[in-house]
C-alpha cells in the first residue's frame, strides 16, 4: 500500500537550524553547569579537608610550648611522605609593628597602604621609600621569629603565602622596631 506524498510532514529548513542551535546551546549550558558545580563543591569541601586530629595536635603543641615557655613550630601531617610546617602568630595585631615601604615608585603608594594596614589594627611605625623601586610584587618581610605574624598580615591583605619572606636587604636597625616590613610592589 502506497501512502500519498502529502502524508509525510514537511519541516522547513529554518526550523531544523533553530532546533540544532538550541540543542548545541543546551549542551554547552549543561557542560558549564557541571563545571560550576565541580568548582562550588571544591570550595565547599575545602574547609572540611583538614582532619580534626591535626588541629588538636597543633593546639596541644601550642599549649605545651606556652606552658614551658619554649617557642615551637607545630607540624601537621597530611600524608606519610609530606610534612607541612604550620606557623602561628604569637603576637597580637595591635602589638605587631609594621614598616611600610614604597617599592614601586608610585607617589603615595606606601601612605595609601599604611591606611589599610592601620585599619586592620596593626601599628604602622614608619612609612617611607624602599631602596629600590622595581619590586614587581608586594611582599611581607619578617624578622627572625615572626614568620607567623608575617603570614597573618599577608592573609589580612589578601596576599598569598608565597609573598612572605625573611628579611632580605634590610637590617633590623632599619625597621624602627617593627617586626614586619611591607614593601609595596607594582602588583598588589
Amino acid at each position: 500500500m502506497d501512502l500519498p506524498v502529502d502524508a509525510i510532514p514537511h519541516v522547513p529548513e529554518n526550523t531544523l537550524r533553530w532546533r540544532r542551535t538550541a540543542l548545541i546551546a543546551g549542551g554547552v549550558a549543561t557542560v558549564e553547569l557541571i563545571a560550576l558545580l565541580v568548582v562550588a563543591l571544591a570550595f565547599i569541601a575545602k574547609p572540611f579537608a583538614h582532619t580534626g586530629t591535626s588541629a588538636k595536635a597543633s593546639t596541644v603543641s601550642a599549649s605545651t610550648a606556652s606552658s614551658t615557655g619554649a617557642k615551637s613550630h607545630p607540624t601537621t601531617t597530611k600524608s606519610p611522605t609530606a610534612v607541612k610546617h604550620k606557623v602561628v602568630a604569637r603576637v597580637p595585631r595591635d602589638r605587631t609593628g609594621v614598616l611600610v615601604l614604597n617599592g614601586n615608585g608610585q607617589y603615595g603608594a606606601a601612605s595609601e597602604k599604611a591606611i589599610v594596614v592601620r585599619s586592620l589594627n596593626y601599628p604602622v611605625l614608619r612609612v617611607g621609600d624602599a631602596r629600590h623601586r622595581d619590586y614587581p610584587r608586594t611582599i611581607v618581610m619578617y624578622r627572625q621569629g615572626f614568620e607567623g605574624e608575617g603570614v597573618r598580615l599577608a592573609h589580612d591583605l589578601g596576599l598569598g603565602r608565597g609573598r612572605v619572606v625573611p628579611l632580605d636587604g634590610l637590617r633590623q636597625s632599619e625597621l624602627a622596631g617593627a617586626k614586619l616590613a611591607l614593601i609595596i610592589g607594582h602588583a598588589s
